[in-house]
């Protein structure tokens, strides 16, 4: 049995070849994953191929702003995937989860039953005005959608929900913006407006080969 130690950032663990996070819901799965137990505690695989977070990890991001108390508010969290690994990760803190497909925002409350601190929310991710009562301020804005405007809905809930110190995580989806145009024009015109938004970007990362055309942009306030 191959050991699983501490990685870089707070949550995350590695057995020297993969990620993992360590599972809030013993003996669930959430997409299949691989478990492993190593001395006494259970671990969930964190798989880069279906979650963009682990990609993002995986491809050396310098910066990953979450902690055990940390709140998040995840736009587009589809079927609770990456979303389960983030529960993991904030244990006694909260994901807030904004899903507007209605098929995968089932599969989304089936997950959060599970886990007390995912807040599933159906609602369009370019209305925060809908739960902004619910959410209030956030550490950490993540949003991975496939709107073409969704740099502005990204810089929309910024405004609404994150903290003075927050972080944000931006996954851009250049092929949801134009088809037509080059996937690293897309990703710096997103930077470009975020930073003429008022946010400092902090990184890029380019998630292939785990994700074609993707890239994920951390920003600070």
């Amino acid at each position: 049995m191959k050991e699983i130690r501490n990685w870089k950032f707070h949550g995350v663990f590695t057995d020297g070849e993969r990620l993992l996070t360590r599972n809030l819901v013993p003996e669930n799965r959430v997409y299949g994953e691989e478990l492993v137990r190593f001395e006494g505690k259970e671990y969930r695989v964190w798989n880069p191929k279906r979650s963009k977070a682990c990609a993002m990890l995986r491809k050396g991001s310098r910066y990953f702003p979450i902690n055990e108390d940390s709140k998040v508010l995840y736009l587009g969290a589809a079927n609770g995937t990456t979303a389960s690994h983030l529960s993991d990760i904030v244990g006694k803190g909260m994901v807030f989860c904004v899903e507007f497909s209605k098929r995968a925002f089932r599969d989304l409350i089936t997950v959060s039953e599970n886990r007390k601190n995912m807040i599933p929310i159906f609602a369009d991710a370019n209305r925060p005005e809908i739960y902004r009562g619910i959410v209030g301020k956030t550490d950490v804005v993540y949003q991975d959608i496939s709107q073409r405007d969704q740099t502005k809905i990204f810089l929309k809930n910024v405004r609404n929900f994150l903290s003075p110190q927050g972080f944000g995580i931006l996954m851009v989806k250049a092929r949801s913006i134009d088809v037509s145009a080059k996937p690293k024009d897309i990703f710096n015109m997103a930077q470009f407006e975020l930073k003429d938004g008022g946010l400092k970007v902090l990184e890029s990362v380019i998630l292939k080969p785990y994700e074609k055309d993707h890239a994920a942009i951390v920003i600070k306030r």
